[in-house]
């Protein structure tokens, strides 16, 4: 029986194997321009201050921002409604940082961890409640992963899975992370195929996964982008497309989480100006501030 069940699992992946490949070699993504242009136009709308350099999302007309060390709730005109200013008790392992959040039917989905200069460990995907900003459970990475550290999680609630991204470089920040959305279990990685560097965040919206990178030079005035990739189930890897440019915020600085909103069919994007960011940390400041500034950016999108 074992031996049975054991050769129908291998067939079964021989063919998820194939399936990817056919539709890899049905049509190469440089002849399909659904694949290589952008999705969505994006025309900025506005802006405003928030206290979190981390995450942002939205359900319902609630915002919710992710500081390293803080959770906020604002309502739908930006009032800030609720703070949670000591978010890491209940762990049963050391964190001190929260990375960029989603939410899903109220429930905050954190890629939470250790995070110092540039290294991070005890990496889970932690849950709270979405009013009282409290833990309510968590899941451990897998570690034989290759994940190195968590800087964005995202739901898709069509597969019912939570992808994690990294960014550390290197084989730790070419793959996405996948996990089931309601045991926690490790499904997988996917090996991106032209990679973002430096990656910030992760969003899921209609079939697509959107990534944030912090792949401009902040000193040179150099723009950060927003990437986007489709997953095929079953399949290793997946091509990876430039969706936007944002030269447009108010300063350059860093990017960091994102989130559609369903309600305003808008892109919102958290970005930190005025701090000079070194190996993930603040340190000091840029000529004329004093202190680092988040703003979450708001953009309409129009489908192409």
């Amino acid at each position: 029986m074992m031996r049975k069940a054991a050769s129908v699992l291998l067939s079964l992946m021989l063919l998820m194997s194939l399936s990817c490949q056919a539709f890899a070699q049905e049509v190469r993504p440089e002849d399909d321009p659904a694949v290589m242009l952008p999705a969505h136009a994006y025309e900025l709308t506005g802006s405003v201050e928030v206290e979190g350099r981390q995450g942002v999302c939205a359900e319902n007309g609630s915002y919710w921002v992710s500081g390293s060390t803080t959770l906020a709730k604002y309502d739908k005109d930006w009032n800030l409604l609720l703070k949670n200013s000591d978010p890491f008790k209940g762990y049963e392992t050391e964190v001190n940082h929260i990375a960029d959040i989603d939410v899903y039917q109220n429930e905050l989905y954190i890629g939470a961890e250790y995070f110092m200069d540039g290294v991070g460990k005890n990496i889970q995907i932690a849950v709270y409640d979405g009013d009282t900003l409290e833990l309510k459970r968590s899941f451990p990475f897998e570690a034989e992963s290759g994940q190195l550290e968590c800087s964005g999680i995202a739901v898709d609630p069509d597969t019912k899975s939570v992808w994690m991204c990294s960014w550390v470089g290197e084989e730790s920040g070419r793959y996405l992370y996948r996990y089931d959305l309601e045991t926690g279990a490790y499904l997988g990685k996917v090996h991106m195929q032209m990679p973002p560097q430096w990656l910030q965040g992760v969003a899921y919206c209609d079939g697509c996964l959107y990534m944030t990178a912090d792949d401009g030079t902040a000193d040179d005035n150099e723009p950060d982008h927003l990437y986007r990739t489709k997953i095929t189930d079953g399949c290793t890897y997946c091509t990876v497309t430039l969706e936007r440019t944002f030269d447009d915020v108010t300063r350059q600085g860093e990017i960091e989480g994102l989130t559609f909103d369903r309600e305003t069919n808008s892109l919102l994007l958290l970005y930190n100006r005025g701090a000079r960011i070194i190996l993930g940390m603040p340190r000091g400041f840029y000529d004329g501030y004093d202190r680092e500034i988040s703003e979450v950016f708001t953009y309409s999108m129009t489908e192409r």
